[in-house]
């Protein structure tokens, strides 16, 4: 199990900054830090080598003594910040000169003297702390075997997943069949194939291992030879391969060979033209499975390798990937009344069987976890209350549950391996998802931010912060630990997140044990991060509380008006008041300006409707998010905020000269209305910008020439949005005019603004991916233009006006490439385009909004040939009735129904009529009589009312 190191790796940094940097300390206190430095850096690799798995964790005083060096780490860095904050607030405001600068000067020497005295205390008692933690360690150090108790290893219950009765065996059957079927499809005993090769990939403890199995068992005597092994966490690889060897039937194999390759080599041999199927179980590292691999030559002779494991990005290094889902509701009663009663017929209890239904909920079909709680309900069948203890404790760490501990402690084991096995980056990240409670979905934007507020994501050269965290999340996800939820059907991109149960109650579990987190309050010695969930009576024990010591705090709900923020959490780093209801508004944001710690603010507080001046206090503020509030404008102190990172705030924001101070701004979650075209000039000195929203309501050629020079020196600008009134033109007089090394970083643009064309410098854009844009007409050169830009995947036109005389529909063929379009989105009163063959050949789902009446009396029939889509797997859309007859309705669906089952690819439909009807309705009982004469004139099959006053 992993030792938590607390802030070690940023207090390190941070130490050699004081050394480096020009803080002019005096001697004894750089020989303080130089001993800091060294003794935590000796420290840090101490952990490190005290990691153990999770067969053999750590002793008692092993963890005492990172309890130690963790709690030592918070406070060292305290220190460094108090230092900083207290040096920054006494640095001379302004040039002066003369008498005055000479006293201010004097003034100001005197006080960095006090300051540095003050600090070289704070580490001098700090140098005297770690001291003590050491010699306490080595006063009390036993020895870690003899302190160990037996108990059985991860492997070791591994093998009851391996030899579990059939019997016992819940919803396997269909899964077997259906992996049976991707191992065999299109395979033949006689001919010669290429082998091939099936992940089994899933969350642990959903039954990989014992689906494997079963496959296995069936399969294995079609095959010449066969063979299961197993890697686990840390493989010994001599020992798999000569476990292969003996299983394949190779008997003659040295046992004094140690040597991996002379074993890869005699596997390759023994192999040769033999058929072969092999199952390598529980796969986690990619290094280690390429080196397997190795062992197996590819000798056409139909042969078959199936592993698991709980990697996706693993998984996805094979010819398959069978995806292991849940059990289904029923499956899992099945299993878990079969484990407490021993069939699987129902509990007599009639309030049981609801306690039981809720406790399946938080299982979420996982195998190992139903059979983990059932075994802890085993001795206690009829006690509603027991059962309503366990179902509450879920998630929560579940520490109450004395009777059926080591069946828990199992469970976690097996889980804990997917936590073991991380990167000590993402260590952090997972166990801070426990400060979410159960079953939330969590926005991923939110939580990268919050990750860069605590200083889990580390700085990668030539990356933003954001960036470095969204490969954070995609580690998570495809290690299994978080659950994706994709928004509007777009599997690329994932917009929220949740955490299983299990995986909330092992994080909650590893909070609690490590004190990283506190959830529920209680006797704690120190509370490093508080996460209040509720508004029951616990919020009133916070005033009896030690919370000098809290770095982060996030309010899901509850009031905290029985506390001062300013004086209760004065090295508080990140604060979200996201369901934050007091009432205390502005009054409440000024006290939270003096805590000058802080990195991460987000308020939802609607009482909120101006920014204090005192804002500038918060000189390490990087994430600052109001768009719960009112506010409107910001005051000039504002613009002190020099680290801001992230600024969101709901009301459109004007530009005024101080904002070129944000020098660190990256991302700007606001409109910034532009009132002249000196604002694009002030914005353009913002280099860091990668996330940009403009406001236009007025455009002339000099905001053109702006625009065409802030373009150009946005050279870290990626997502570009603009909104507003105003028809704007953007297209440039030349293709010099705009620089193209600022915009080559550009993957997404926004443009709500009506525009005449699509510039010509959008085609010059290499990672341009995501385009939205609305046209007054659509022409030719327009899809000339954007057919050629080949990263564009993602393509939305909004039409403002049908082509005049146009009575020909455009036909989109080859001559626009359109190469890597994968998703099509066209609004338009008239729909003018059809596709000719081997048209955007990689378009998977194409969405079409248009007017019937006005479609087909432009062109006389709604004929997109669809069917010329060769890739199509989607067709939305949406037809809009005005002014047209039920029959012409008719006609129109039939048609497109038509052209898209002609498609060879069987492409989904969903397809919407909409009607529009103006009626004048005075009054509220008048509403029943529109929708009936709606029903006469369309009927029910046409018609879903929505009446808009």
């Amino acid at each position: 199990m992993d030792i938590v190191t607390g802030a070690l790796n940023a207090v390190l940094s941070k130490l050699g900054d004081l050394l480096t940097g020009e803080f002019q300390l005096q001697a004894n206190i750089r020989d303080d830090i130089v001993f800091l430095t060294e003794e935590l850096e000796c420290m840090h690799a101490a952990l490190k080598i005290y990691e153990a798995p999770i067969d053999k964790p750590p002793d008692d005083q092993d963890k005492l003594w990172a309890r130690d060096v963790r709690e030592l780490s918070y406070e060292v860095d305290d220190c460094i910040d108090r230092f900083k904050v207290r040096v920054d607030t006494n640095e001379p405001k302004r040039e002066l000169s003369g008498l005055r600068d000479f006293i201010n000067r004097g003034i100001n020497l005197f006080e960095k003297a006090k300051i540095c005295h003050v600090i070289g205390t704070d580490f001098n008692g700090l140098k005297r702390r770690i001291k003590e933690a050491n010699e306490r360690r080595v006063r009390y150090k036993v020895n870690h075997e003899a302190a160990n108790t037996a108990r059985p290893t991860v492997d070791h219950l591994r093998l009851s997943a391996l030899y579990t009765k059939a019997s016992e065996l819940v919803g396997t059957e269909e899964r077997s069949e259906n992996l049976i079927k991707m191992l065999m499809e299109g395979y033949e005993a006689s001919e010669q194939q290429q082998l091939k090769i099936v992940s089994i990939v899933g969350f642990g403890g959903l039954g990989k291992t014992t689906l494997a199995k079963i496959v296995y068992e069936k399969l294995k005597g079609n095959f010449d030879c066969a063979a299961f092994v197993s890697v686990s966490h840390t493989p010994d690889l001599t020992s798999i391969f000569k476990n292969l060897l003996r299983q394949l039937g190779n008997h003659n194999c040295q046992t004094t060979w140690g040597d991996d390759a002379q074993l890869i080599d005699e596997l390759r041999e023994f192999l040769g033209k033999r058929r072969f199927f092999i199952v390598i179980d529980d796969v986690w590292d990619d290094s280690v499975w390429k080196r397997i691999h190795y062992a197996f030559n590819n000798n056409e002779c139909a042969s078959i390798i199936v592993k698991t494991t709980r990697n996706l990005k693993l998984a996805k290094q094979a010819n398959c990937v069978y995806e292991l889902k849940p059990l289904s509701l029923a499956d899992s009663k099945k299993l878990f009344y079969l484990r407490v009663y021993g069939s699987d017929k129902k509990c007599q209890s009639k309030e049981l069987p609801k306690v039981s239904e809720n406790i399946l909920q938080k299982c979420g079909g996982v195998p190992l976890a139903i059979i983990t709680i059932a075994s802890v309900l085993y001795h206690n069948k009829g006690n509603e209350e027991y059962w309503s203890k366990v179902y509450k404790s879920m998630g929560s760490g579940m520490q109450d549950n004395r009777e059926g501990d080591h069946f828990v402690e199992n469970m976690r084991r097996i889980l804990s391996l997917s936590y073991d096995h991380l990167p000590r980056h993402l260590r952090n990240c997972l166990l801070f998802l426990s400060s979410y409670p159960e079953d939330t979905h969590i926005e991923i934007e939110e939580l990268i931010w919050k990750w860069v507020g605590e200083g889990f994501v580390e700085k990668e050269q030539g990356k933003a912060l954001y960036e470095v965290g969204e490969e954070y999340v995609n580690e998570l996800i495809n290690r299994s630990l978080i659950q994706p939820e994709y928004r509007f059907g777009d599997k690329e991109k994932a917009g929220c997140c949740r955490v299983h149960d299990m995986v909330l109650d092992l994080i909650t579990w590893l909070s609690n044990e490590e004190h990283f987190l506190t959830k529920k309050l209680g006797p704690e010695n120190k509370i490093w991060r508080l996460s209040i969930q509720s508004n029951n009576d616990e919020v009133k024990l916070l005033p009896d509380m030690s919370l000098s010591h809290v770095r982060s705090l996030t309010v899901f709900g509850g009031a905290l008006s029985v506390l001062s923020v300013r004086s209760a959490f004065p090295v508080l780093r990140v604060l979200d008041l996201t369901a934050y209801l007091i009432e205390r508004g502005n009054h409440h944001f000024k006290d939270i300006c003096s805590l000058f710690h802080l990195r991460y603010l987000r308020l939802y507080v609607k009482s909120i409707t101006e920014v204090p001046q005192e804002i500038g206090n918060l000189k390490f503020l990087q994430i600052l998010d109001l768009r719960g509030t009112e506010i409107v404008e910001l005051p000039a102190s504002f613009f002190q905020l020099r680290q801001l990172v992230r600024l969101g705030i709901t009301c459109k924001v004007g530009i005024s000269e101080g904002f070129k101070n944000l020098k660190s701004l990256q991302d700007l979650r606001s409109y910034i209305k532009l009132k002249s075209p000196k604002m694009l000039t002030v914005l353009g000195e913002l280099t860091q910008l990668r996330s940009l929203r403009l406001d236009f309501d007025a455009w002339d050629e000099s905001y053109q020439k702006a625009f065409r020079q802030f373009i150009s020196s946005m050279v870290s600008l990626k997502h570009l949005w603009i909104h507003g009134t105003a028809k704007i033109d953007l297209e440039s007089e030349s293709d010099t005019d705009m620089q193209q090394t600022g915009r080559q970083l550009l993957l997404e643009i926004v443009i709500w603004n009506t525009i005449p064309s699509v510039p010509r410098w959008m085609t010059s854009l290499g990672s341009l991916s995501i385009v939205r844009i609305t046209l007054q007409t659509l022409r030719e050169e327009d899809l000339r233009r954007l057919g050629i830009i080949q990263s564009l995947y993602d393509l939305t036109i909004t039409v403002d006006e049908p082509t005049q005389g146009r009575d020909k529909k455009l036909i989109i063929s080859n001559d626009y490439p359109f190469s890597g379009l994968t998703k099509l989105k066209i609004r338009c009163d008239v729909m003018e385009v059809m596709f000719a063959p081997g048209a955007m050949q990689n378009l998977q789902k194409i969405e079409l909004e248009f007017k019937v009446h006005k479609t087909t009396g432009q062109f006389g029939d709604v004929d997109f040939h669809l069917e010329d889509l060769s890739s199509l797997q989607h067709v939305f859309i949406k037809m809009f009735g005005s002014n047209a007859n039920p029959k012409e309705v008719e006609a129109a669906e039939a048609a497109v129904r038509q052209t898209v089952d002609k498609n060879p690819n069987n492409p989904t439909l969903k397809l919407d009529k909409v009607y529009v009807l103006k009626l004048e309705i005075h009054f509220y009982e008048d509403r029943a009589k529109a929708v009936r004469i709606l029903h006469e004139i369309y009927g029910k099959k046409f018609f879903s009312s929505r009446l808009l006053e």
